[in-house]
Parts: C-alpha cells; structure tokens; sequence
C-alpha cells in the first residue's frame, strides 16, 4: 500500500522564513523546515511533498493540478491527488477568496498552520478566508505548529481508514 500524500503549500513571503523578520517567525529556515517535515512524516507512514509560491495563481494552478478533473491549461501536466495539505497561506489568509474557493472545490482536508498568533497582531491579520472551512488551525506555535499540523494529518487520516495503524502516532513525541 502506498503512503498517503500530504502536501506542504506556503503562500507568499515563506521562502523567507527564517530571514524575514526572525523576532516574529524565528530562524527556520523553509528549506530546513520542509527537510524535518518529510522526514516526520515518512515516520508516521505519509509521503509529504511541499510548494511554496508567491504569487496566487500559481498557488492555484499546482492544487488543481493535482486533480485529473480539472480543465488544466495545456501546459500543465496533471499529477497524483492528494489525501491532505497542511497550508500556510501567508498574506492569501485575508485576501484570496480564489484561494478558498480552490480548496474547497478540489474537497482535500486541510489545516490552516500560521508561525506567529495571527490574532495577537494587527487587526487585518485576525480575518480567515480559510479556518471555517479546516480541520483545524495551528497559529503561534512557530514552526513547530508544522509538526504538530503534520501529526494531526497522521491521526485524521487513521481515523479515515486512509493510513493504517502505523500512522496513528501513538506514544510518539511530536518534537
């Protein structure tokens, strides 16, 4: 049986995780964080594959992508659907309407992860396209909130009869 696929997708300015404003978002950098995570998830028996992209439409078009449904332009390829995405949609959070129209159009569970508490800073930052749609929301944890996203996706997908009992994580530290 083949792992399920979790997809990892950071919205914009995460390339600069780690170097943009390390008081508020730590000294991780993306490409280390996304390292730990596939090897936390390959431990609870997921494939977790991971996309970054500043700019919506791209965004966008790498969801839909992965759904052989999809009117996809001619120069896309389609690629395997995914069981669950862990999402940090950066800055799309309060603004891309388009954002969670993709998401729930393709129907894949998800978790809305934010680095920092998202409610203890500016008032434009407390506005959510997404969290009343996810499975859950994951905010200022740091970068460890990706782990604990990555957990969570194990348990949901157990539950679901999608990932065997091997992935539950029982009795395993998260950290």
């Amino acid at each position: 049986m083949s792992k399920p696929h979790i997809l990892l997708l950071n919205g914009p300015n995460l390339n600069l995780l780690g170097l943009r404003e390390p008081h508020i978002y730590g000294s991780t950098t993306l490409p280390a964080l996304t390292t730990t995570l596939k090897s936390h998830a390959s431990t609870l028996g997921l494939h977790l594959t991971a996309f970054q992209s500043n700019h919506e439409g791209a965004i966008l078009d790498h969801l839909h992508s992965h759904y052989p449904q999809a009117q996809l332009p001619t120069s896309q390829t389609p690629h395997t659907p995914f069981d669950f995405i862990i999402i940090n949609p950066g800055a799309l959070t309060h603004t891309s309407i388009a954002l969670r129209d993709a998401l729930l159009g393709i129907g894949v569970p998800f978790v809305e992860v934010h680095v920092s508490n998202v409610h203890a800073r500016e008032e434009f930052r407390h506005r959510s396209f997404l969290s009343d749609r996810a499975e859950a929301v994951i905010c200022g944890l740091g970068v460890w909130g990706y782990e604990v996203a990555v957990g969570f996706a194990a348990r949901y997908l157990a539950a679901k009869g999608v990932l065997g009992a091997e992935g539950k994580g029982e009795g395993q530290e998260l950290g």
